[in-house]
């Protein structure tokens, strides 16, 4: 499998890419080929002529690749300009990437929906699975929060295909999950099912298919409004991750702000994994 880990060269990007816990888990899920990508913003160079800023980013990100090299994974580097957000998903999608990884600070004190602008951007994007590893706020030393990316899941469904999407993803991710949480958001606002639909049934048809997995999994059946509920099941299990999918029916439907998905990239305590549409 390729990854794409984006980095920006800050404390935060260098949390997640020296944590050699985080490296392993993307070791055990199947990743071997990491793509360690910068972004030069096009209108960095205004105002500040005779600096070689591809040439700086280079030497920075010298260190980085050599700590991915030591970690046991092939290696390329990608030092472009432009647009971070769309250079990112360019480059996870010319290479086939299968997963895109970027640290974010997430919500602050002052503002409680704000993510990183890059980290905002690809969620609303992307057209590869989205790993936002979330770093800890307002530290100096930032570290990443959770080490294990994906030891402990919560994974929330509305039975949409793109939420089935979103768990066909434990084909590969079983290989380092324990246990996960299954939750299931009913609301008045958007249905979804039909009325003779047994949520927690089917959460009993998935949580069987990862128990053979040997996967120890809960179930879930809240009411409510989708992102506030699956945010207080993350305060009371305290998954690692929290994977869900984007629905993303059209392209206008993927670029508003203040879909379920967004909002828990934003809010969410820990990791939050997002699974784009086909």
């Amino acid at each position: 499998m390729k990854a794409v880990l984006a980095t920006d060269l800050s404390a935060a990007s260098e949390a997640t890419i020296e944590n050699e816990t985080c490296l392993e888990c993307l070791g055990r899920i199947g990743v071997d080929e990491m793509h360690l990508v910068t972004v030069i913003p096009s209108n960095v160079h205004a105002g500040m002529p005779g600096i070689d800023f591809e040439k700086r980013r280079r030497k920075a990100i010298s260190s980085y690749e050599r700590v991915i090299e030591n970690a046991g994974f092939d290696v390329e580097v990608h030092v472009v300009r432009g647009t971070p957000h769309r250079r990112i998903r360019g480059i996870a999608e010319t290479i086939g990437a299968s997963l895109t990884i970027v640290g974010s600070r997430g919500k602050s004190p002052l503002e409680n929906r704000v993510i990183g602008s890059t980290a905002r951007n690809l969620a609303r994007t992307t057209e590869t699975p989205l790993l936002v590893n979330r770093v800890e706020r307002e530290a100096d030393d930032p570290s990443v929060v959770r080490q294990h990316l994906f030891q402990r899941m919560l994974y929330a469904t509305d039975f949409s295909e793109n939420a089935e999407r979103a768990f066909d993803t434990f084909s590969y991710l079983r290989h380092a999950t324990q246990e996960t949480t299954l939750v299931h958001v009913e609301t008045p606002k958007d249905p979804g099912l039909a009325e003779d639909t047994d949520p927690e049934g089917r959460l009993a048809e998935l949580a069987d298919q990862l128990e053979e997995w040997d996967i120890e999994t809960r179930i879930k059946v809240r009411q409510g409004d989708p992102a506030d509920e699956i945010l207080a099941v993350e305060d009371a299990v305290d998954p690692t991750t929290t994977l869900v999918g984007s629905r993303g029916h059209s392209r206008l439907r993927r670029l508003l702000l203040g879909s379920v998905s967004e909002d828990l990239v934003a809010r969410a305590n820990g990791n939050v994994m997002l699974v784009p549409p086909s």
